[in-house]
């Protein structure tokens, strides 16, 4: 095959959750989040490496089951497959060992296309264990294409697959392995005619698909060489061609694969039968809910104190040595602070983030999408909608888009829509230091009363996103139905060290990502809680005659405090919620520059600050009531504005957006409204 571009281009392609990102880390050396469930890649990511002087670039493709889409991550694959071959030179067809048949579907019509290909069998170590012996060299010789064995998670074969792609092994010819039946081979031969095309597969493609072309003379023009084609349904063809392949598969797969039963096999069931149980299956998962939550506020408490520590000491530092000024004041009582009150939440969000891989890696988060399939359907949604929902408690923006794999519509729509009820990693840094405020830390049965606080407030969360995707059920229309087909993957040893990498690096990317915005945010706190109406602006002087009473800052709060009255905030806290509209965990980061602020208390911690702070009357600022009322209305607020922006690109909608923002306010008002007025 002649390249097309100096550095070859290759497409990695294959079903969901066959490893592709995996293995598309290993050749690239990246850190793309990968995951044993459906629906991780939902667009194009691309990377490159050198193999013997030579660069390839790698593009990893959302993963489909056919070339048919039916829905918008499929519909990124069957865009760039089929539209932008030049752009391309060839295809690295990722199949499962573990599900060998369903991976032959779409590599047979891949084939067919005429697209150059070589095929990699991933999983193949697990497949063995499974008892599946697969015979490579005489696959290799029924496809007619060059097979790599791998497994992509211990590194295995990735050099043969760079030898096999650097000695350009690409396959383009064979027998196809689709045949035409015979009642429509006549309309294959008008269609072929019309449109010049030589490969009878392409005519075919083109009949069964025109349904989805967004071509509309194309299709017009077809539907006008005879009646019927005119009359044809592409969703019988697709059927009609998927059952021919299938039975070829078959007949294939006696050939290449045998397989034994296994004790692990035994096992597996027994183990499901659990998990997935109607009954048993929710209790074990709110089970292992409680066991993280626990960890969370457990594991984290030391390496908390420890970053605490750390800032204070700089602070003071910089108190100590730099002269007293402006400079001083903006740095140890405004930046430091500002970030060292959100890097202080790090080792929670990496706790968290390193069990929720560990559940994806070992094969239960599909388990987790069974199960919850049986719940959401009377709400308007489906198994797949748990996908968004879980990714969710990482970050609102991934997770919404990680809604393109849901086939229905609507059921994409209310999942888009209902996705920022979840409790993401912005809202854990608000969670964790009010409930730690107005919540004792008590033990019972070795479970402690803060790490069920926070189960609820994600059980909150999720209770939420429920009751709105049933409201929203009834408010949008569509009669189509939707089933979810569903592979439950072995369950695997999780790769502990990769997992706890790939939670460091989440933990690093949310201080880099909530420190850039904090940064920026600190310096205006601070100049405006600096300065006031009554100051000259004099920086060459030693220090403002401002108190933070008498600031700008304090100027904006106060004003916008008879509205926030009712929910139990004072200005502070009002000022906190403005600026936490840049991202939620900016709330904290805010409060800490602002306490900081504070001469009489400088050198305390953030959480004694704010348990020592009184309200005019010398009652507690931070009760019970106040503390619920924050957390309740940071659990239904959209307070984010590039979820907002996330929103309108996935749904083009304006409506919707504004109809989310305005909603998910108003819901948090009120009900952090009636929450203080019942406390207090």
């Amino acid at each position: 095959m002649e390249n097309k571009v100096k550095s070859p281009r290759i497409l990695l392609v294959g079903n969901p959750n066959v490893g592709k990102s995996t293995l598309f880390n290993q050749l690239c050396n990246r850190n793309q989040k990968t995951g044993n469930y459906a629906g991780v890649t939902v667009s194009s990511l691309r990377g490159d490496y050198i193999y013997k002087g030579k660069k390839v670039e790698i593009i990893d493709l959302p993963g489909s089951y056919s070339v048919y889409p039916s829905s918008e991550d499929e519909a990124i694959f069957v865009n760039y497959l089929l539209h932008k071959k030049h752009e391309y030179d060839g295809v690295l067809y990722i199949a499962d060992a573990l599900n060998f048949k369903r991976s032959l579907l779409l590599y047979g019509q891949i084939r067919d296309l005429g697209i150059p290909i070589i095929m990699v069998v991933n999983q193949i170590d697990e497949a063995e264990k499974r008892g599946y012996l697969l015979e490579d060299h005489k696959l290799s010789e029924e496809l007619g294409v060059s097979v790599n064995l791998t497994n992509a998670k211990k590194n295995k074969g990735i050099d043969a697959v760079k030898e096999s792609i650097y000695l350009n092994e690409f396959t383009t010819q064979g027998a196809s392995f689709f045949k035409i039946p015979l009642e429509h081979k006549s309309k294959i031969k008008d269609i072929s005619a019309h449109t010049g095309e030589n490969n009878a597969y392409q005519a075919w493609f083109q009949l069964a698909s025109t349904w989805k072309r967004e071509n509309t003379n194309f299709y017009h023009s077809l539907q006008e060489l005879s009646k019927e084609i005119k009359s044809m349904v592409p969703k019988r063809l697709q059927t009609q061609e998927t059952l021919r392949r299938y039975e070829s598969i078959d007949k294939l797969l006696e050939k290449v694969r045998t397989k034994k039963t296994m004790l692990r096999d035994l096992i597996t069931e027994k183990i499901d039968y659990l998990a997935v149980h109607k009954f048993w299956g929710y209790i074990i998962f709110s089970v292992i809910l409680l066991i993280i939550f626990n960890c969370v506020f457990f594991l984290a408490e030391y390496p908390q104190g420890w970053i605490e520590d750390v800032f204070t000491w700089f602070s003071s530092l910089v108190s100590t040595y730099l002269p007293e000024g402006p400079l001083n004041s903006l740095i140890a009582d405004g930046i430091l602070p500002g970030i060292g009150g959100i890097v202080v939440f790090a080792p929670q969000i990496g706790i968290l983030m390193y069990f929720l891989y560990i559940i994806e890696d070992t094969g239960y988060m599909s388990r987790i999408i069974f199960l919850m399939d049986r719940l959401l359907r009377p709400f308007g949604l489906n198994g797949k909608s748990v996908i968004p929902l879980i990714s969710g408690t990482a970050c609102a923006i991934p997770a919404i888009m990680s809604a393109r794999n849901i086939d229905n519509s609507k059921e994409r729509l209310i999942t888009i829509l209902v996705t920022p009820f979840m409790t993401c990693s912005a809202r854990l840094p608000i969670y964790s230091i009010i409930i730690t405020l107005v919540v004792p830390d008590v033990y019972f049965l070795g479970i402690g009363y803060r790490a069920l606080a926070l189960l609820g407030m994600y059980i909150l969360g999720f209770v939420t996103a429920l009751g709105a995707s049933l409201f929203l059920k009834t408010r949008i229309k569509d009669t189509n139905k939707s089933i979810l087909i569903l592979d439950l993957p072995a369950y695997k040893i999780p790769l502990w060290g990769y997992n706890l990498k790939m939670a460091l690096l989440k933990a690093w990317d949310f201080i880099t990502g909530a420190g850039k915005v904090i940064f920026a945010v600190s310096i205006v706190i601070w100049f405006l809680s600096y300065f006031g109406p009554q100051d000259k602006f004099n920086m060459i002087s030693a220090k403002s005659n401002v108190s933070l009473n008498d600031s700008y800052l304090a100027t904006i709060g106060k004003s916008i405090e008879p509205a926030i009255r009712p929910l139990g905030y004072d200005w502070k806290m009002g000022v906190g919620i403005l600026t936490s509209f840049a991202a939620r965990e900016v709330f904290v980061g805010t409060m800490s520059t602002l306490y900081s602020l504070d001469d009489e208390s400088e050198d305390a911690r953030l959480i004694d600050k704010m348990k020592a702070d009184t309200r005019e009357d010398g009652t507690p600022l931070f009760t019970l009531a106040t503390g619920v009322s924050i957390l309740v209305f940071y659990a239904f607020a959209m307070q984010c504005i590039s979820t907002v922006a996330v929103v309108y690109k996935e749904t083009r909608s304006r409506k919707w957006t504004f109809v989310q923002l305005i909603s998910m306010s108003v819901l948090a008002y009120l009900a952090s409204f009636f929450v203080f007025q019942i406390l207090k």
